[in-house]
């Protein structure tokens, strides 16, 4: 117990229990699943699903964040990628063929992997602050995205795109399955090898990092790339599940849900150790908040003014100075407690 409250994720963890909580007392059936036409459904099935988008987008962004940088410019490559991918299938003979889909799917991808290699290349051999990198083109993305689909709302019709956000697999959301296996390939790669490590050492150092032998220019210039590649599978899953590409509106201020996740999840800003388990309860807790607002009642523009205060809080909770007061409040009970011990033998 002792170890699990010095965890970074047991503040998080205490603030996503007591948002379900708050749920249960205004939806005595919130946390009720249930099985119809083969699938689940429910609200925590709902939030399984929305929450994938935010998850998928704060993995790359984890990584980022741990060697020290940021990356503003997730939202505008997933407007860029549901753009593309709409684009090619709505501008196809054959929208609904698996071909056609995987192509476009592809190509989506690959416009991405190439502007996130761009923001590496800003960072990473020009120096360019991290913020300022990425604002370039989180302010050209969305122009370029305007650009693909003509200024319009692109729209499709091809049931095996609309699968990939809105479908079912093995009865869970096929959405929420495919941020599962990218959390746990990342997971995998960063614990089970030394790459989390040398991400770390970037982050905590970088000149000593490369004075160590590391390649932190390499280290820093991947990261924005998957990090890329993440906003791109992220913009496919939200341009899917409404069949259409909003070049103003798919992944608008999805960066600062993604930064908010991360922060709530215990890793910090200044760069170093991360957790992807931290991350992962942020962004459910985003989430949840979102649909505890709504469940209550409560009109959905305050629901900023909501996760301002509950970031506040867990924040706070996290600060070192806080946990500081925490140590030294239990040392000073556990001496009282042992004087009066000692007093009644």
């Amino acid at each position: 117990m002792r170890s699990l409250i010095r965890s970074n994720v047991f503040w998080p963890l205490v603030a996503l229990v007591a948002l379900l909580a708050v749920n249960v007392v205004a939806r005595p059936g919130f946390l009720g699943v249930r099985m119809q036409d083969g699938h689940l459904y429910g609200s925590l099935i709902d939030i399984l699903r929305n929450t994938s988008p935010i998850l998928l987008v704060a993995i790359g962004m984890t990584l980022v964040i741990a060697t020290r940088g940021i990356d503003l410019s997730v939202g505008a490559l997933v407007a860029i990628a549901g753009a593309v991918a709409c684009t090619q299938i709505a501008a196809s003979p054959t929208p609904g063929a698996a071909s056609t889909v995987l192509i476009a799917i592809g190509t989506a991808v690959l416009v991405c992997l190439v502007l996130g290699a761009w923001n590496g290349f800003l960072v990473s051999v020009v120096g360019i602050q991290p913020i300022i990198a990425t604002l370039i083109l989180m302010t050209a993305g969305r122009g370029i995205a305007m650009l693909v689909t003509g200024g319009q709302i692109t729209t499709v019709n091809s049931p095996l795109y609309k699968s990939i956000g809105a479908g079912y697999l093995l009865t869970l959301p096929v959405s929420a399955i495919i941020a599962g296996v990218v959390l746990a390939a990342t997971a995998l790669l960063t614990r089970r090898t030394a790459l989390g490590t040398l991400v770390e050492s970037v982050g905590i150092n970088p000149e000593a990092s490369r004075l160590a032998g590391v390649r932190a220019r390499s280290i820093i210039w991947t990261v924005y790339v998957f990090s890329a590649l993440c906003a791109a599978i992220a913009g496919i899953l939200i341009s899917s599940n409404v069949t259409a590409a909003d070049a103003n509106n798919n992944g608008l201020w999805i960066e600062l849900d993604a930064i908010l996740a991360v922060v709530i999840g215990g890793t910090s800003l200044m760069g170093g150790k991360f957790s992807l388990t931290g991350t992962l309860i942020g962004a459910f807790i985003i989430e949840t908040l979102r649909i505890t607002v709504i469940s209550l009642g409560i009109a959905p523009e305050v629901n900023l003014v909501f996760k301002a205060i509950v970031v506040i809080l867990v924040c706070l909770l996290q600060s070192p100075v806080v946990q500081r007061k925490f140590r030294a409040r239990r040392r000073a009970v556990a001496q009282e407690h042992g004087e009066a011990v000692e007093v009644v033998a």
